[in-house]
């Protein structure tokens, strides 16, 4: 399986400030680029503990008895981390989006460059996939997907067109997909467009902004104080739930104040927003659009 070199893996892993008798977890382990380089600082007590959902994935398990890999998607996190006798950890680290395996592997339907079945399911246990979405998905069902995942000011005419053209036959590969949108790609912007279009029915397939929301709630729960969380997000709708929860811990609305009319938040960012150089990005073009937040966890306050 080739996987490409890990983003940002020295600055998200230096974030978590690593205790090397500390519990850690890889939220999304990919090639094991970020898992390898987490356990090459723990010591021989120093537990790492890592998720994928792909199936793919489990062929990059490591070698190493302080290593755990759990075949599932981190919006089970705590569970998962409870059936391992697992309560309170020292540092998760998350690096979002769509592996760089799952974009070269043509038939899992995620890259633009090929044609494939519509698929784009992280993983193959998924009821829903990408046929579904184009094919079963009401107009009105399909602007949203198009409208909110990916930000598309079209949507209404998009999802109109898609209807409209599975009347007389469904849709079933990308470049069906690429043909019945086709007048809606022109040549100078048709790679930006297409990013858009693929990006919105990916998100709504593996529900990825409802797991995003639900691994940090929950990432919230199971640090210690003083743990870290380390994420990358590589599109705004991802960074900006991030940013909000770090900021606020919470999603929507204000944190309430305390008796000093201070907010009280449970989280305090560290440093600044960190994005690759130049250098990453010319080595792995994958970096480009990556931004790291780092946060730690509060110190309950007596």
């Amino acid at each position: 399986m080739e996987y490409h070199n890990p983003v940002l893996l020295h600055a998200s892993v230096d974030g978590l400030n690593i205790n090397p008798d500390g519990i850690y977890v890889d939220v999304t382990f990919g090639g094991g680029g970020h898992s390898k380089e987490i356990l090459s600082r723990l010591g021989p007590n120093g537990k790492l503990f890592a998720f994928d959902q792909d199936e793919d994935a489990l062929a990059n398990a490591l070698p190493d008895e302080r290593f755990t890999l759990i075949n599932e998607n981190f919006r089970f996190i705590k569970r998962f981390l409870r059936f391992y006798g697992v309560k309170e950890v020292d540092g998760i680290l998350g690096d979002l989006g769509v592996s760089s395996h799952q974009f070269d592997v043509a038939e899992r339907g995620f890259s633009t460059r090929f044609d494939a079945e519509l698929d784009m399911r992280m993983s193959q246990k998924n009821d829903l996939n990408a046929y579904r979405v184009v094919n079963e998905y009401d107009e009105d069902n399909l602007k949203r997907v198009f409208l909110d995942y990916g930000e598309l000011k079209n949507a209404p005419v998009l999802a109109r067109t898609i209807v409209e053209a599975r009347e007389n036959r469904l849709i079933k590969t990308t470049d069906e997909l690429k043909e019945v949108l086709a007048k809606f790609l022109p040549e100078r912007v048709r790679n930006k467009i297409l990013a858009q279009i693929y990006q919105a029915i990916r998100i709504e397939v593996n529900q990825e902004m409802d797991v995003l929301k639900e691994f940090l709630e929950q990432s919230l729960e199971i640090l210690k104080p003083g743990g870290r969380l380390s994420v990358i997000s590589y599109h705004s709708l991802e960074d900006r739930l991030v940013k909000r929860f770090i900021k606020n811990g919470m999603f929507e609305g204000e944190p309430e104040r305390d008796f000093y009319g201070n907010f009280s938040v449970p989280f305090k960012t560290v440093g600044k927003l960190i994005v690759p150089d130049q250098a990453e990005i010319k080595i792995n073009n994958r970096a480009r659009s990556a931004k790291l937040r780092i946060a730690e966890k509060r110190e309950k306050k007596v």
